[in-house]
């Protein structure tokens, strides 16, 4: 088989967990909160994320999968002085500290966009594809994922030649990191040298104005930290603050409030507060770049609409049969009037724009993560792509694997109290375990080693 000489974006979505519930664990999340203890389905959630990476491989575009977490994670409860067999420790849990028993039952792991953050060999300077996960320290249920998000990612990038990989970055909240869904990458084509933005929330040892209501969870330290990592060109990576008043009103993560791909940047008018002044840096950091800036006015969609129907929150992707590009979005989007009317004369406009197109995401959506939350961007060069390890592209008889086994082991209901079911744990551990062999990954997970 000849190796592909063109680099692609690939998108690494995460399967959704068989603990998926609703907990209402995301402080700043406004649709985690307002739907805390409503029953959940895990499988129809999973079969909606599935559907999704069918979806995307359906365009032409190359689409990988990423496994859930170990949850309940024992390992974390018994660093926490819990001991005993794995069902006493659930069971004493659950009656003596039942929201530790959420946090570490939590299927988060499902939004990759906060995975890790990833640059492209084209943009570093050894020339090689880098990966730092997302330390995620403001929140305890999701400041337990780096180890696995870790290994995982080593063992499908495994050649050194090709990918680094560094560890999640020290410091707790001091360089809080969020991963991708706070970077965007511009460039002409996935080949070329991009330029890369980091949004971040706050200073840690800065005076900057943050948020007064939801706590900026991105530092600026952490960001520039990841850029010296990858090692970016200083004049190709820029540094910008989220509005604070965007973080206060529920958008939490740059991306719900601005997408990117290629030379478009989508984004609400009050993302920033000096869209002038970003998109004239942009164009100096990048000036071989055609950039579209397609802003949208608070006039057009409130911001409290774009926050509750995800609009940015949405896949900006190029398929390979088509000269422009599609936006992926929530069925909220389309059933938010604003946001509606706003799409419908989005298309045939100055842009590359040219589709929309809307997904059933609501067990995810309820929780608090759309099209892009669910999604961690990969550019792969055709060497990158062929030297990938065990069997994660998703293809049609990946597809149909991976619906048997969500058949098999997911529950089409779950409540939070449903959490201290040591059965429950049993069914999650053996799903995952059938899981691995299905992706040839090799044992990932604490209770298989």
């Amino acid at each position: 088989m000849t190796t592909p000489t063109i680099s692609v974006e690939a998108n690494f979505d995460g399967l959704i967990g068989p603990t998926h519930s609703y907990a209402g664990l995301s402080f700043g999340n406004l649709a985690s909160a307002a739907n805390a203890e409503m029953v959940a389905n895990p499988r129809e959630a999973a079969k909606q994320g599935l559907e999704k990476m069918k979806f995307m491989a359906d365009l032409g575009l190359v689409q990988g999968v990423l496994p859930p977490h170990q949850r309940p994670h024992l390992p974390s409860l018994r660093a926490l002085g819990f001991s005993g067999s794995d069902a006493e420790i659930v069971a004493k849990v659950a009656k003596e500290f039942p929201v530790l028993l959420r946090n570490i039952s939590a299927a988060a792991a499902m939004w990759t966009a906060n995975a890790a953050t990833v640059s492209p060999g084209a943009d570093t300077a050894d020339g090689r594809l880098h990966f730092t996960p997302a330390n995620l320290a403001a929140m305890f249920h999701r400041a337990i994922e780096p180890a696995t998000t870790s290994r995982v990612l080593r063992a499908i990038f495994a050649d050194g030649a090709l990918f680094a990989h560094h560890d999640p970055l020290p410091g707790g909240v001091h360089f809080g990191d969020e991963g991708a869904a706070n970077q965007c990458r511009f460039c002409n084509a996935y080949d070329d040298a991009g330029a890369a933005l980091f949004v971040y929330g706050r200073e840690t040892f800065g005076g900057h104005k943050t948020p007064t209501k939801f706590p900026a969870r991105q530092a600026l330290e952490a960001s520039r930290a990841i850029a010296r990592q990858h090692g970016l060109a200083e004049d190709r990576a820029l540094f910008v603050q989220q509005n604070p008043e965007v973080i206060d009103a529920g958008a939490f993560h740059n991306d719900v409030v601005a997408v990117a791909n290629q030379n478009v940047f989508f984004y609400h008018q009050a993302a920033y507060e000096d869209p002038a002044a970003l998109q004239a840096a942009l164009g100096a950091a990048a000036p071989e770049v055609e950039f579209h800036f397609i802003e949208v006015a608070a006039a057009d969609v409130p911001l409290g609409d774009a926050v509750k129907s995800y609009l940015f929150n949405s896949q900006l992707v190029s398929p390979p049969d088509n000269d422009a590009m599609t936006l992926i979005l929530p069925e909220e989007a389309r059933e938010t009037e604003s946001t509606r009317v706003y799409l419908e004369g989005l298309t045939g406009g100055n842009h590359p724009i040219n589709r929309v197109e809307f997904l059933d995401l609501r067990q995810s959506m309820r929780n608090g993560g759309g099209p892009a939350c669910l999604r961690l961007r990969v550019v792969l060069s055709g060497a990158e792509r062929a030297a990938l390890a065990g069997n994660v592209l998703l293809d049609e008889a990946l597809y149909e694997s991976l619906s048997g086994w969500i058949e098999a082991h997911y529950r089409d209901r779950l409540e939070p109290a449903d959490l201290a079911d040591p059965q429950l744990m049993l069914e999650s551990n053996t799903a995952l375990d059938a899981l691995t062999g299905i992706l040839g990954l090799g044992a990932l997970y604490d209770f298989q080693r």
